[in-house]
């Protein structure tokens, strides 16, 4: 796993690095060598190098001295003079650098700048680093106008120019890098907001040998997870399995305005894995879902005037659901009364147990000011794994608005905080997806655009059920496990898109590829490990 911080860890790790006797100056030059590395991938001619006032700039001087070192033309782009550069150490290898070979241009008129540009096969943006907040003056506004307005290619230090390391809000104007070099760990904010939008790839330079050493001694914000992470959740399936030891499913879902919910989520739990899958869904519609789902048994629940869950159908279903590995609840549910009392009744059964979608807004309706405001309503033995979208979580936990990444981690950890279970997760769903636990936040790989589509997250919940029932024991780590079916998630998003293209992928597509998907997940862990064949023997 890679370590996602804030800045304020960032700086206490560079501070511990330098009590282990790296300087700061040397994390400098070892910066400058990872993005001239970056950069030398695109195979440029000609680079130009955008700086600021800061270290951030230094990075840039010191690319900028090692790309001319290798032949590659470069021009620096400089505010002021170099020895008028604010910073020590950066003014101290901008001297350095602007006394060699490569040309330097101080404080250049927007055509001076756009003709340097026009001619560059790439440009570093060194502008502004982790400490920018608030708005871009003059003249670097000039500059990143200028430069997003020609599109070259762009490879940006530590994060793009404009963007908030911390929120991941985007200033206007803000740089849209192709790539993002970021130092020792990357920022939250890369993965939150706007971010993923104007970082491009991230690549993360170490830079320090005994880095794994130090970093546990700063908080972590979260932490992304690896494909070889994903190893002890691949389960072979034994000889002598048959369907119910398999995995079972329960899947309280639909009603008669959104029956397709249920058949979606139970088809995925299926196809992910789960050897019996049932659906209890309203009276009202559970013919339909059995003549859409033949392979899959459906029980019919008392449904009330609208065709929702009645105030009946909590006995039933409550009387059902232990004799199942997981139940799923909430897809196409609506929040009707009898819906928020089978969603209470639920958290009372001893059964590993998933709420998504309307079960997550019927419990928001049962409490007052956020549910952490009563914890004793979700507390429970068994696991309980929430799957709010930003929207779905800002009703959860009470919070106005969920704007991006670092405000869902921050909303979830009251929730799980709150009821302190070490088994309890909320699977935050967004751009960048956090299995957020008591103790830490995971980040799995991140899914194609194609994923926003309507029914997606119902696929998702169906596809976590069957990875929580066919799970051979209890696992170390449930925020593991959520990632595990986060990114069968993924894979089938970037499978179905391939397929159809990212604009025509529907939430059905994403069910027939899931088999191919966790095959390529497994692919993933293989090769992550490198465990794989590379002669096909």
């Amino acid at each position: 796993m890679k370590p996602v911080l804030d800045v304020e860890a960032v700086r206490r790790l560079e501070d511990l690095i330098e009590k282990e006797g790296t300087s700061k100056a040397e994390l400098m030059e070892l910066a400058g060598e990872v993005v001239a590395g970056a950069v030398e991938r695109f195979e440029p001619a000609r680079v130009v190098v955008l700086t600021g006032f800061g270290n951030n700039g230094g990075d840039g001087w010191v690319a900028a001295d090692i790309l001319q070192h290798k032949g590659i033309h470069v021009d620096v782009v400089s505010p002021v003079e170099p020895d008028e550069v604010p910073a020590a150490l950066a003014r101290h290898v901008a001297r350095r650098t602007a006394a060699r070979d490569v040309t330097v241009c101080v404080g250049p008129s927007k055509d001076e700048l756009a003709a340097l540009i026009e001619q560059a096969d790439v440009v570093v943006d060194s502008i502004l680093g982790t400490g920018f907040h608030g708005e871009v003056r003059t003249p670097f506004s000039i500059w990143i106008r200028t430069l997003n307005e020609l599109s070259p290619t762009v490879v940006a230090v530590d994060v793009p120019s404009g963007l908030n390391a911390e929120t991941g809000v985007a200033a206007d104007p803000c740089v849209r890098a192709d790539t993002t070099v970021t130092m020792l760990a990357s920022k939250i904010g890369l993965y939150s907001a706007d971010g993923p939008e104007y970082a491009g790839e991230v690549i993360c330079g170490e830079l320090f040998e005994r880095l794994s050493e130090v970093i546990g001694e700063v908080d972590h914000v979260a932490d992304i997870v690896d494909p070889a992470d994903f190893y002890g959740c691949l389960e072979e399936l034994p000889g002598s399995v048959d369907k119910y030891s398999r995995g079972s499913v329960l899947v309280v879902a639909g009603s008669s305005a959104y029956p397709g919910a249920a058949m979606m989520a139970a088809k995925a739990a299926a196809r992910a894995g789960a050897g019996y899958v049932a659906v209890a869904a309203p009276e009202t519609c559970a013919n339909l879902i059995r003549m859409a789902l033949p392979a899959i048994p459906v029980i019919a629940a008392p449904a009330d005037a609208r065709g929702a869950f009645g105030s009946a159908a909590r006995s039933v279903i409550c009387e059902i659901a232990p004799k199942y590995d997981c139940v799923l609840c909430g897809p196409g549910m609506t929040t009707a009364a009898g819906c928020m009392q089978v969603v209470t009744g639920l958290l009372e059964e001893d059964v590993p147990l998933i709420l998504d979608a309307d079960a997550l807004n019927c419990l928001a309706r049962v409490t007052i000011d956020g549910i952490e405001s009563t914890p004793e309503l979700y507390r429970r033995e068994a696991p309980l794994i929430m799957t709010p979208h930003h929207r779905e979580l800002s009703r959860l936990s009470g919070a106005e608005k969920v704007g991006g990444l670092a405000d869902a981690v921050r909303e979830a950890q009251r929730i799980v905080w709150a009821a302190g279970s070490s088994n309890l997760v909320v699977l935050a769903k967004g751009p960048t997806t956090a299995a957020v636990g008591v103790e830490r936040v995971l980040l799995p790989p991140a899914g194609p655009v194609a994923l926003a589509t309507a029914g997606s997250g119902d696929v998702l919940a169906g596809i976590l059920a069957g990875v929580i029932a066919t799970a051979a024991a209890e696992p170390e780590s449930w925020e593991l496990l959520c990632s595990y079916a986060v990114a069968i998630h993924s894979d089938a998003g970037y499978a179905a898109a391939s397929a159809l293209g990212p604009r025509s992928v529907i939430a059905t597509d994403l069910i027939e590829v899931i088999g191919s998907a966790m095959q390529m997940v497994e692919d993933e862990v293989t090769a992550g490990l490198g465990l794989s064949d590379p002669e096909g023997e």
